[in-house]
């Protein structure tokens, strides 16, 4: 009978630029206020590059993840990054976080998923090792999304905010992440999406042209929630566990209401579920492990615990990953 292995989080790490802008900030050019943003979102502030690109984010937290599990660069076998927001088309933001890291000869390549892009990275990781491809994965989800804002567009821009968050994951026969489940729907793609690719062409002449953000907030967030409670019921049933045998959610921050939706499916008390929006606002791919980390460092999360991972964003993707901790 072959041994189960299982992809067991050995350190977490996360990093955010220096500069914070609130929603005050905000106001003083945009239409907007505090108490409209903070009504409908539950964001207060985010944080935003100035001279860092998506690969400094991912590199610091990279670095303080490994610290943490104790592990050096040149032990890694894999770097997987989520980000739809890389700092060139090729190579990969993690070939060139792999080639600052120091960790040489190592496979590395970007997942795009949107905002759910760190869990497809984080279950790409997991299949390597489960496999026995791998011992030893770095997993990043690291976004600049700023960078691509209409500052205009005040139902786009108030949303969104850099950051980075990263787990080193290890080859462990105990415990680990127990399974993870991801799904998409690219019919729906222009409910949430950006206009500009290499292949598609850029016609600066047709409606929407430019790198942005473009959504239609309502119709995501009823999609959102709709997918979140599935892809949440999946897992429990995959497991043959109930709702109430999770120890913590910890969800994307897109928005409070949205949490507080998926935390009510789940019967789950809103003091056990790790929310960062307000400080972070969305971050994309770098939300969860942002939020992971941070629950892991102010002593909330507890090693045996179990932690219900999910996501959902442009793609439309989204996603779950349950582990014990």
């Amino acid at each position: 009978m072959t041994e189960t292995i299982y992809a067991r989080i050995a350190g977490t790490g996360s990093y955010l630029p220096p500069k914070v802008l609130t929603n005050d900030d905000l106001a003083k050019f945009v239409d907007t206020s505090d108490e409209w943003i903070a009504t409908r979102t539950g964001i207060r502030e985010r944080h935003v590059v100035e001279d860092e690109t998506t690969s400094d984010l991912a590199f610091h937290a990279a670095t303080r993840a490994l610290e943490a599990a104790g592990v050096a660069a040149g032990e890694l076998d894999l770097i997987v990054v989520g980000t739809t927001t890389p700092d060139l088309i090729f190579p990969s933001t993690a070939c060139l976080l792999q080639a600052r890291l120091g960790a040489e000869g190592c496979g590395a390549f970007d997942v795009n998923a949107a905002c759910s892009g760190f869990l497809y990275a984080l279950s790409v990781a997991d299949k390597f090792i489960r496999a026995g491809a791998a011992k030893t994965v770095l997993v990043v989800g690291s976004e600049t999304l700023t960078k691509m804002l209409d500052w205009g567009d005040r139902s786009t821009c108030v949303l969104f905010g850099d950051g980075a968050g990263a787990v080193v994951l290890k080859a462990d026969r105990e415990t680990g992440i127990l399974s993870t489940h991801l799904h998409a729907d690219g019919a729906k793609k222009e409910l949430l999406w950006n206009p500009v690719g290499v292949s598609a062409g850029f016609k600066p002449d047709e409606p929407n042209a430019g790198v942005r953000v473009l959504m239609t907030g309502n119709e995501v967030f009823k999609h959102a929630v709709k997918a979140l409670d599935s892809v949440v019921e999946e897992t429990l049933e995959a497991n043959g566990l109930d709702r109430h045998d999770i120890d913590w959610l910890i969800p994307h921050q897109a928005n409070l209401r949205i949490i507080e939706a998926t935390a009510k499916r789940l019967d789950m008390p809103m003091d056990r579920v790790i929310v960062t929006v307000d400080k972070h606002g969305n971050t994309s791919s770098g939300s969860v492990p942002l939020a992971l980390d941070e629950a892991v460092r102010s002593g909330k999360v507890q090693r045996g615990q179990l932690l219900l991972l999910e996501a959902f964003g442009g793609g439309f993707t989204w996603g779950s990953a349950l582990l014990r901790y």
